[in-house]
């Protein structure tokens, strides 16, 4: 009795020696740090509110310096801090009493970002106050200001910031950074700007 092997073609078996199973062609996740930040509000932006249905509630609106902003039938509304769907939330619930049923859904739009500045001083190539429109951490705001200048201790940064009606000190070594030497902690190492932040450079 004669036994018969099928044998798989040779070009099947080099393919499947050669080629990565789809698992591996998978690209990696997205690392939690590079999830993109929501824009928060800040006092001085310009934002749009619109009210469907409801034309002539629409209001192109500048927060005020205390964070705050005033809308027709709701009142004072807080906005410092706030991402804009949560504004809509606050705004349609103070337009509930106005209604029977469902109060009409909302929209925030952020207009113009003006309200996110920062300021860079000391040993740069320009000196000055940003609006950089995005958010940005130490080093991109550093280079928006020209650069550090001839002599710049970039080992004694300092970022003056602004919590509330008090003001904290931050001390970062930027030396190796600014060299492209860059651990592989450096996102937590450079941090991020915020609104109100004054960068010195000695």
């Amino acid at each position: 009795m004669r036994l018969t092997v099928k044998a798989r073609p040779l070009a099947a078996i080099l393919l499947t020696l050669s080629v990565p199973s789809l698992a591996q062609n998978r690209p990696a996740p997205a690392p939690a740090s590079a999830v993109q930040r929501q824009y928060a509000i800040n006092p001085g932006d310009q934002i749009e509110v619109y009210v469907w249905g409801e034309e002539r509630l629409q209001r192109s609106i500048r927060v005020l310096p205390d964070g705050t902003f005033s809308f027709p039938l709701v009142g004072r509304v807080v906005a410092q801090g706030m991402l804009p769907e949560q504004i809509e939330s606050a705004i349609s619930k103070g337009l509930a009493s106005q209604y029977r049923g469902e109060p009409p859904q909302v929209t925030v739009t952020v207009q113009e970002p003006a309200g996110f500045v920062f300021s860079v001083v000391g040993r740069v190539r320009n000196a000055s106050t940003f609006t950089p429109g995005r958010y940005i951490n130490l080093v991109e705001a550093i280079a928006m200001a020209g650069g550090p200048a001839e002599f710049a201790n970039l080992d004694n940064v300092t970022i003056i910031r602004k919590n509330g009606g008090e003001l904290t000190s931050i001390r970062v070594r930027l030396g190796g950074a600014m060299k492209g030497n860059l651990p592989d902690d450096a996102g937590s190492i450079i941090p991020q700007i915020q609104s109100g932040d004054t960068v010195i450079v000695p």
